[in-house]
């Protein structure tokens, strides 16, 4: 059996976004992304994320609305090699009267019946209903709070999913 797949969004788990905007939190950097018709983006990250999701035993992919641009931006920071991303499509933030996230359905469709956690500061009860009625495999909706992003107590439960799987 392959690894499972672990679903990565930026802003939010990586990016503590919602911290206070005038303390960047205890072990993250600080880049500035280009932006071309306003002032830069500033991101908070933690260069020790990249070695702790390398250890977790998955296959790791974006999902994210960087897409391809987490490998340009994200990825040399955190330590991690170029990664495959979901891409959204049309369907990046595209609004759903049943309540799902935009980025669910592609990222059931990605998984492909492959057991798979995806860890998002904006995931809900619709996401968890959807995912449990259109996918297979065993899947974990990990909720990050944007405030503080990743900690050990996350890890911890990637860590305890992925080792839960059953064997090939």
């Amino acid at each position: 059996m392959s690894r499972p797949l672990l679903f990565l969004d930026v802003d939010g788990p990586l990016n503590p976004y919602a911290a206070q905007p005038e303390r960047r939190p205890e072990g993250y950097t600080t880049i500035r992304v280009p932006l071309e018709s306003r002032r830069p983006l500033r991101v908070w990250l933690n260069p020790a994320h990249g070695p702790a999701l390398l250890t977790l035993g998955y296959e790791l992919c974006w999902a994210t609305t960087w897409m391809a641009e987490a490998n340009r931006w994200i990825a040399p920071v955190l330590g991690l090699p170029q990664l495959p991303y979901v891409d959204f499509g049309g369907g990046l933030f595209a609004q759903r009267p049943d309540g799902v996230h935009w980025k669910t359905e592609a990222i059931v469709a990605y998984a492909g019946g492959r057991p798979f956690a995806w860890v998002d500061d904006e995931q809900g009860p619709a996401d968890t209903e959807f995912v449990t009625g259109h996918h297979s495999g065993p899947a974990l909706l990990h909720h990050v709070n944007p405030r503080i992003g990743l900690r050990e107590g996350d890890f911890g439960a990637l860590a305890e999913f992925a080792t839960g799987l059953p064997a090939a």
